[in-house]
């Protein structure tokens, strides 16, 4: 029992260093704050502007960012709409009974 508990102590102290590389806290450069707004002020957003609605039109600057950038990804050849299907295929003879006629 003792054995047992050491063995998921040490699993649990090398595990919490691969936990902690998982999110990247790299500060923001200004290139990146600068573009970020570029973007938003393509999308119609005015940070100069002193109106009332201030979190409704950030907020739907950036759906228009989010949605111009998923076209932007998803945007490589046309349109697959196809479909699957699985199983055996359904004819007279295969929704008889396995014991059909015995």
């Amino acid at each position: 029992m003792k054995s047992l508990i050491q063995t998921v102590v040490v699993a649990a102290v090398l595990a919490a260093p691969v936990a902690s590389f998982a999110q990247s806290n790299a500060p923001v450069t200004r290139a990146q704050v600068r573009a970020e707004l570029v973007q938003l002020e393509k999308a119609g957003y005015n940070p100069n502007a002193n109106d009332a609605n201030y979190p409704a039109n950030l907020q739907a600057a950036e759906a228009r960012v989010i949605a111009q950038n998923d076209v932007v990804q998803s945007s490589y050849g046309a349109s697959a709409g196809g479909s699957a299907q699985s199983g055996r295929v359904t004819t007279p003879a295969a929704t008889q009974p396995v014991y059909f006629g015995q």
